[in-house]
């Protein structure tokens, strides 16, 4: 009888759903962590750009650039995939038909934000990851908009 009550729970539960923190109402997201991986793009760009290779055929130096060029390119990508990744939370989970209404260039503004995501992620090119910026600010304000708010776009580097 107990192991028949005990399979019974077991069961039910077994059969529950669970959801993960975007699937729940609980309304908090913020457009700041977009930002500071789209900052972290920016960043890693420019060190890539100012980076020199070594004038010697020294090994050590080699192997010290390619390891710092290999290190900057890695957390490019991974920052441009992270900042791909928070835009869509927004547009899919955060902005709503009503948003579009006021904002009617917002499908397009977030599509070409995460299009340059995916541009940052495969060159090393400052001009792209400086508009990668100004989409997340412009989404940044559209954002803050929808609440009633002017929070600054205030970067941290």
């Amino acid at each position: 009888m107990l192991s028949k009550l005990m399979n019974s729970f077991f069961n039910q539960k077994a059969m529950l759903k669970v959801y993960a923190h975007c699937d729940g109402p609980c309304g908090v997201y913020d457009p700041a962590s977009a930002r500071v991986a789209a900052e972290a793009v920016l960043s890693m760009t420019k060190k890539i750009v100012d980076l020199n290779p070594p004038a010697s055929p020294n090994s050590e130096e080699w192997s010290a650039y390619n390891n710092t060029f290999s290190r900057y390119v890695a957390i490019k990508e991974d920052q441009a995939k992270e900042t791909k990744k928070e835009l869509l939370i927004l547009w899919t989970d955060y902005f709503k038909p009503v948003h579009l209404e006021n904002y009617p260039d917002l499908h397009d503004t977030i599509w070409k934000a995460t299009k340059l995501c995916s541009a940052c992620k495969v060159s090393i090119d400052v001009a792209k990851a400086e508009e990668l910026m100004s989409y997340v600010e412009k989404i940044h304000n559209i954002f803050w908009q929808t609440k009633g708010r002017s929070d600054s776009f205030v970067k941290a580097s």
